[in-house]
Formats: structure tokens, C-alpha cells, sequence
């Protein structure tokens, strides 16, 4: 259920009841056959020949898909479909999907948290994309930057690169988390606010970001002035020993993937528009914002990695102190399978 309170305890409007009752059954159920398959199949060895992907809204399936990068795997891939990074990590740590791409802050914080999770690739925005993670207000408010968010209701999804965007830009202003109302929200319940006026303002990813901008929304504070564009293939930390083999090659074709939607945004905008039902227009902004590339995991994302720890520390929301470099194993370097 969503957390309809600040982080005062003070009560906020939620949206419609029934509405983000039926947007979370159908997620709910999914999670449940998934992890019930996957206790079925049972987690094998290293010879396991099902490899289970978690792909938020449509778009690690409609990047794999749309690529061909599967073609000839000698594995089969079992999708499951989830609409944010939280609940695609609760199901990786709870061993129902083998592996999902998640933003650098949301792996953090569940890896601070305790999970059971293992970053087994990095990928990286070839560019500084604006647009695809902001703040967002409506077009009719006042507020003009970050500065100006101070007592207002701001809406986001714990842990998330919402969430870490929200306390960079409050804090480059000279503010703290108590100086505005944080409200966590899944991001189709924080969309429902929006319209309706309950929130002042939204931070949020593509292609969330792209439907409200489409609809009038306005940019107070933008991802590309704050964050580095890291993305995690985070992988449950028994499937990273069990599947090696798999996951690496896995890897390897999500990577040659990621190389044909940067040179082919539309070709891959097609499939996703289809995959999730959003309008073609929509899923080309989301193709066209987020080029990512493959890259090593070396000091400088390390270091990166670091300050987003601090952050979310800083501002109260973490108090795990797990070693960072126990975070990481990766896979994508190893010898592909067979062809």
C-alpha cells in the first residue's frame, strides 16, 4: 500500500482508492506466480537453462526483444513485468527474478537495507539527457526551482533516483528533507496526485516523466544537472553463483542490445510502445532520453556510488552500513556461452 504520510506523520490526500487499488493487484499477482514458478523450476546449478528478468515498464523485454539480442540463446528467458525499481529489487531479493537494470540509487538502498543483491553490471548515459529524471511541477504553479519547494507537498518513491534527485536538489538550495512535505508514492499513485492537485510537485524517471511533460508539466529541477546516469544489472546474489554462465551471457547481449537502441531509437520505440501501451510518442522520448552504454565498474563509479550512499545516509534515510565493495560482482567481463 502506498505511504499516504509525510515524513512529519502529517496526513496527505491520497488519490482515487479504487484506481491504484486495481493498478497494484494485477503486480501483486504477478509477484506471487512468479515466485511460485520459480520455486518450481527450482534454482539448479549453473546448468539451469531459465533465466528469470524483471524489466520495469516494458523496457528491458522491449530493448531485448526489439534488438534480436536473445536470438539463439541457449537458454530460455522468463519475463516479469514491474513499475519501479522497489518492487523489481524486492523481487530480486526474495529470489522470485534472477536479475533486472535499476538506477544506481535504488540499488543502494536496498543493498543498504539488507537484500540479498549483487551488481553484476553497469551500464551509463552516454549523454546528460535532460527531461528523463526531474522535478516536475504543474503548469499553472509558481514554484520556479528547487528553492522553491520549501512546505510544499513533493512526491516520489522511497529509495528511488526520485528520491536521491529530491535530496540533491534540496540540498544544493540549503535545504533539508524536514523543510518540505516528502510523500512516497508507486509512481502510477503519485501521477493520480498530480493531476489532481493533492501534491505540488513530482520527482520522477521516463517515461513517467515524458507523459506528464507531454501533459503540461513543467521542470523545476533536473536529473542531468545532479546525477551521472548509473544503472545497475543487479542480480540475486544465489542466481549470480547458480546461473553464472547464463547470466554472463545474458550480459553480453543485453550490452550489444543497449549499442542497436542508441543507433535505432525509433526501431525500439515501436516495440515498447506496444510492449507497455504507451503512445509511440512517449516511448520514442523515453528511447531517445536514456542512451545507455555498457562500462566497467571501476573507481570512478565507485566513488560515484559513495556519494549517493552519503546522501541518503545524510538526509536520515539509511542506516545500513554494509561495506560498498561487497556490493559488486561482475559477470559481463566472462567468456559468453556457445552460439
Amino acid at each position: 500500500m502506498p505511504d499516504w504520510t509525510d515524513d512529519e506523520g502529517a496526513a496527505a490526500t491520497p488519490p482515487p482508492p479504487a484506481e491504484g487499488l486495481k493498478r497494484w493487484w494485477p503486480l501483486l499477482l504477478a509477484v506471487v506466480l512468479a515466485a511460485g514458478l520459480y520455486a518450481w523450476l527450482g534454482r539448479g546449478g549453473a546448468s539451469g537453462d531459465v533465466l528469470h528478468v524483471g524489466s520495469q515498464r516494458g523496457g528491458t523485454k522491449a530493448l531485448m526483444l526489439a534488438s534480436g539480442a536473445l536470438d539463439g540463446a541457449p537458454y530460455r528467458v522468463e519475463w516479469s513485468e514491474f513499475p519501479a525499481a522497489q518492487t523489481l529489487l524486492e523481487a530480486i531479493g526474495a529470489g522470485a527474478v534472477d536479475v533486472g537494470m535499476v538506477g544506481d540509487a535504488p540499488f543502494q538502498f536496498a543493498y543498504q537495507s539488507g537484500s540479498p543483491i549483487k551488481a553484476v553490471a553497469v551500464q551509463s548515459a552516454t549523454s546528460r539527457p535532460r527531461e528523463s529524471l526531474a522535478i516536475l511541477v504543474p503548469a499553472r504553479s509558481r514554484i520556479d526551482d528547487a528553492g522553491g519547494l520549501r512546505g510544499k507537498r513533493i512526491a516520489t518513491t522511497r529509495g528511488s533516483v526520485g528520491h536521491y534527485l529530491l535530496l540533491r536538489a534540496l540540498d544544493a538550495k540549503g535545504l533539508k528533507p524536514a523543510d518540505v512535505r516528502l510523500i512516497f508514492l508507486a509512481p502510477g499513485d503519485a501521477k493520480a496526485a498530480f493531476d489532481t492537485g493533492s501534491i505540488d510537485a513530482w520527482s520522477i524517471w521516463s517515461p513517467y516523466s515524458g507523459t506528464a511533460l507531454a501533459e503540461g508539466a513543467r521542470v523545476v529541477a533536473d536529473g542531468a544537472d545532479y546525477l551521472s546516469g548509473y544503472g545497475f544489472d543487479a542480480a540475486n546474489a544465489s542466481a549470480a553463483t547458480a546461473k553464472k554462465a547464463i547470466l554472463t551471457d545474458y550480459l553480453q547481449r543485453e550490452s550489444h542490445a543497449l549499442d542497436w537502441a542508441r543507433a535505432h531509437p525509433e526501431d525500439y520505440a515501436e516495440v515498447l510502445a506496444k510492449e507497455t501501451g504507451l503512445p509511440l510518442k512517449i516511448a520514442l522520448f523515453h528511447a531517445r532520453h536514456l542512451p545507455m552504454a555498457r562500462v566497467p565498474l571501476d573507481d570512478t563509479v565507485k566513488a560515484e556510488e559513495r556519494d549517493v550512499v552519503a546522501q541518503f545516509r545524510k538526509a536520515g534515510a539509511l542506516t545500513g552500513d554494509r561495506p560498498l565493495d561487497d556490493a559488486y560482482l561482475p559477470l559481463d567481463q566472462g567468456a559468453p556461452l556457445a552460439r
